[in-house]
């Protein structure tokens, strides 16, 4: 017995030795994510999305009410304080109008990037014990969020029908918009979840920024009251040329701001682009972190 079982025992360790062995390091390619990885783990990035997207509205009392409760409350407060008591500008069109059209982008921006900014932290329990493209951690709150996007945007569409005005041909250039709210609001996310998980105190920064670059928007007043001088300055911030084309696009309230648009979506891509090599740079040492 003892002699077979030592002769077992070497067998074993034989093919234990001829086993392929792999070895899991932190990637040298830090620049940019292989696009070839990426599309081939795409099935459980649109589980991660889907997952997201249907606990948020069935695990909820008021479902997909949320998406509208947010922006219908915001556009009747401002309505009331800036509108009738501070009597800001709306360019000749009702002021609720005016707002909620900003607040339909501004609403997706703001709990997209916070929402992708926290969820690193989230779910560290995930990606500490199983590889798959650590990217699609911040990108999935904020695809899964902008189907509270569409749910507001269709409300605003009623909201015109009941103001009785009509949009312009240049609502069809509303994914141009859509396309640079989501380079921004990537990149930005980027940034903050890399950063939140190496420093637990932008759990607490991100909200505060967020809201005081809500005021660095025209989303309570228009473009016009920014001196001149001052506006393609201003238009570095993504977050305006998104709004003040939308309302153009869809009130008609101005002419099509094209150098504000230019300015801010190139600020876009630069956040976007800058955001994703950070992140991958970081990536290395997540789970070390955490």
């Amino acid at each position: 017995m003892p002699v077979k079982l030592l002769r077992n025992k070497a067998e074993g360790k034989s093919l234990r030795e001829n086993l392929p062995v792999t070895t899991i390091e932190p990637s040298r390619r830090w620049f940019l994510p292989k696009l070839g990885i990426l599309w081939e783990y795409r099935d459980l990035f649109y589980f991660l999305v889907w997952r997201e997207t249907k606990i948020r509205y069935t695990q909820s009392i008021f479902g997909i009410g949320w998406a509208l409760l947010s922006p219908i409350i915001n556009m009747l407060i401002f309505t009331v304080i800036f509108g009738y008591i501070v009597k800001i500008k709306s360019e000749g069109v009702p002021y609720a109008v005016f707002c909620y059209t900003a607040l339909v982008p501004w609403n997706y921006f703001n709990r997209a990037t916070i929402g992708a900014g926290n969820s690193l932290i989230g779910t560290s329990s995930i990606f500490t014990k199983v590889y798959f493209p650590r990217v699609f951690i911040p990108l999935t709150p904020i695809i899964s969020k902008f189907f509270d996007f569409i749910i507001a945007f269709l409300f605003l569409l009623g909201l015109l029908a009941w103001f009785r005005l009509t949009p312009s041909v240049w609502i069809l250039s509303i994914p141009l918009y859509i396309l640079i709210m989501f380079l921004f609001t990537s990149g930005l996310g980027m940034w903050f979840t890399a950063l939140a998980v190496q420093y637990r105190d932008m759990q607490y920064l991100m909200p505060v920024a967020v809201q005081l670059l809500m005021y660095a928007s025209p989303v309570i007043y228009p473009v016009s009251m920014i001196p001149l001088k001052f506006r393609l300055f201003y238009a570095i911030n993504p977050m305006v040329g998104v709004i003040e084309g939308m309302r153009a696009s869809i009130l008609g309230t101005t002419a099509i701001p094209y150098d504000l648009i230019v300015i801010s979506a190139t600020s876009a891509v630069v956040f976007f682009v800058s955001g994703l090599v950070f992140f991958q740079y970081k990536e290395r040492y997540f789970a070390d972190i955490v």
